[in-house]
């Protein structure tokens, strides 16, 4: 029987270290095309759910299946190849690469033309297009994380893992970082959105999920998280004097 989700974690414990779990058992599902947002606070497993996910970790005990086939033990190259892309939240971008280059490293995996591939990211990103001649690591914050969802964009991916994309940007770069995720989404490529701006997340999820102490604690759709009293107190600042 093929499963309804296209990424599946069941009961995964996983950790940087033997007999240490810093995942607890976590549960978390995707469906094809989906926004779903991983909230919770510092140290609840967030970051290392994606890298578990993405083979960056070797879970210890559970199941993680991507389009019905287990990708546990799978290294990330590989992973990728079967249309998953993971921008971590650091050393997303080759710096001393020029953004057009960057673009181009993106797709090594793939033997297709990358002329209408980069048009297709210019045109969704035109920042990158007045730009793309110029050295990745003279960027903004912002355009850096556009250009690392670029890179991953040149994939085509059927999924694509964000590792707290608005850390240290502005607001109004947050705002726009935000709307291109939404924009991707729309385009068809489901997202896994792990994130501390918890609001903005949901606002814009299809499901989510509050991960505490490596186990997920509660899950739901974005709005029903948005207008869970305990969700609100705890990450977002609801009846708490704010």
């Amino acid at each position: 029987m093929t499963s309804d989700y296209l990424l599946e974690v069941k009961n995964v414990r996983a950790g940087y270290v033997q007999d240490v779990d810093i995942l607890q058992g976590v549960n978390f599902q995707v469906k094809q095309g989906e926004l779903v947002t991983v909230i919770g606070p510092n140290g609840a497993g967030k970051s290392t759910l994606a890298k578990a996910i993405f083979g960056l970790v070797t879970p210890h005990t559970g199941s993680i299946t991507f389009k019905g086939e287990s990708i546990v033990g799978l290294k990330s190259n590989y992973i990728v190849q079967r249309g998953m892309c993971y921008i971590p939240q650091l050393a997303n971008v080759f710096p001393s690469l020029s953004v057009e280059e960057n673009l181009e490293m993106g797709a090594f995996v793939r033997n297709v033309p990358l002329k209408p591939l980069k048009e297709k990211i210019f045109t969704m990103f035109p920042r990158l297009a007045d730009r793309y001649r110029q050295r990745a690591g003279t960027l903004s914050g912002g355009e850096r994380q556009m250009l690392a969802m670029g890179k991953a964009l040149m994939l085509e991916p059927n999924l694509l893992l964000l590792d707290e994309p608005s850390a240290a940007l502005s607001p109004i770069l947050v705002t726009q970082v935000f709307e291109q995720i939404k924009q991707i989404n729309c385009s068809g490529t489901a997202i896994v959105l792990v994130e501390q701006n918890a609001r903005k997340a949901l606002e814009m999820a299809d499901r989510g999920y509050v991960l505490e102490s490596g186990r997920d604690a509660i899950s739901g759709s974005g709005l029903e998280l948005l207008n869970d009293p305990k969700v609100g107190e705890l990450y977002l600042g609801v009846g708490s004097g704010h």
